[in-house]
C-alpha cells in the first residue's frame, strides 16, 4: 500500500474497503472519534476483517498519523446517513478517526498535538480534493440518530481559523421562547426547512419530532456546543441562520425564517 501523503507516520492496511460507487471522488470529509480505550486498540479493530469497519486515517493523541485505506477507495467508516440529500456517504467521503474515548469515557479533551496533526492532515487533503468547507463534517452531522462523535469538545472554531470547515460564531445563549419536542406549527416547519437547507436529513413535518430533536442536538454539538439539549432556542436558530447566510450563493431567506 502506497501512502497518499507524506504526513503519514505508519501504514496499517485494513481489508475493510471496496471501490467507490461514484466517479466523482471524495466530496465530503467526516471526522470521528474512536470511542475506545486506546489508539492501538482502535487500529487493531479497524484492521480486523470481522469488524467490517475502517477509515482512511487515524490520528493518535501524540499526533502520529496512520493510514489504513487509500483515499481512492471506499472505506467503511460512516455507515448509514446522508448530507444535503446525498446518501452512500462512504462512497462520497474520506474518514478520519481521532483517538479519543468519547462520551463513554467522559469526553476527555483533545490534546493540542493531536489537533495540530488533524489540521495538517485536513489541510493536505483539502489541497488535493475539491471538498467545500461546509462539507467538512462531524459523524453526528450525517447520522444524528446514531452518532455523537467527535462530540461537543472538538474544536471546530480552531479548525476554521486554520481554513478548515465552515463556521460562524455561536450566538450567545439567553432566556426566552424556544421550539421543543412536541411543538407544531409554521415556526417548526421553517426551522426544519432551514436544517435541511444546511444539509441535515430532516423531513418538513411541521412537528418537532424525534428526528428534529436529534438533528438539532447534532447541530448544537458542531456549531453551538455550550448547550446540547435538542431544543431550538434563539441562540440555536440564529446561529443556523448565520451559517446559511454565510454559504456561497446563499440567501438569508432560504427555506423561510424560523422565529422563536
Amino acid at each position: 500500500m502506497i501512502r497518499d501523503t507524506a504526513l503519514v507516520d505508519e501504514i496499517r492496511p485494513s481489508p475493510n474497503f471496496n471501490a467507490r460507487r461514484c466517479l466523482c471522488g471524495p466530496h465530503l470529509m467526516i471526522l470521528h472519534y474512536t470511542g475506545m480505550g486506546s489508539g492501538e486498540g482502535a487500529v487493531r479493530w479497524l484492521e480486523d476483517p470481522s469488524s467490517e469497519v475502517s477509515c482512511h486515517y487515524v490520528v493518535h493523541e501524540d499526533g502520529r498519523i496512520v493510514q489504513m485505506v487509500r483515499e481512492a477507495e471506499r472505506a467503511w467508516h460512516a455507515g448509514q446517513g446522508s448530507w444535503q440529500g446525498l446518501s452512500d456517504v462512504n462512497s462520497l467521503s474520506l474518514g478520519i478517526e481521532i483517538v479519543n474515548q468519547g462520551h463513554a469515557g467522559g469526553c476527555p479533551d483533545f490534546p493540542d498535538r493531536q489537533i495540530e496533526a488533524v489540521m495538517r492532515l485536513c489541510a493536505d487533503i483539502l489541497s488535493r480534493h475539491p471538498i467545500l468547507p461546509e462539507r467538512v463534517l462531524a459523524h453526528s452531522d450525517i447520522a444524528p440518530a446514531r452518532k455523537q462523535d467527535p462530540g461537543e469538545k472538538f474544536p471546530w472554531a480552531r479548525l476554521h481559523r486554520a481554513g478548515i470547515g465552515h463556521y460562524a460564531p455561536p450566538v450567545a445563549i439567553c432566556d426566552g421562547p424556544a421550539l421543543c419536542e412536541g411543538d407544531a406549527g409554521e415556526a417548526i416547519l421553517a426551522f426544519q426547512r432551514r436544517l435541511a437547507a444546511y444539509g441535515y436529513e430532516v423531513a418538513p413535518t411541521g412537528r418537532f419530532d424525534a428526528p428534529t430533536v436529534q438533528a438539532t442536538a447534532a447541530f448544537q454539538r458542531h456549531f453551538r456546543p455550550a448547550r446540547v439539549d435538542g431544543i431550538a432556542d434563539a441562540s440555536t436558530v440564529r446561529t443556523l441562520d448565520a451559517l446559511i447566510a454565510a454559504l456561497p450563493n446563499s440567501t438569508a431567506s432560504a427555506g423561510g425564517v424560523a422565529t422563536v
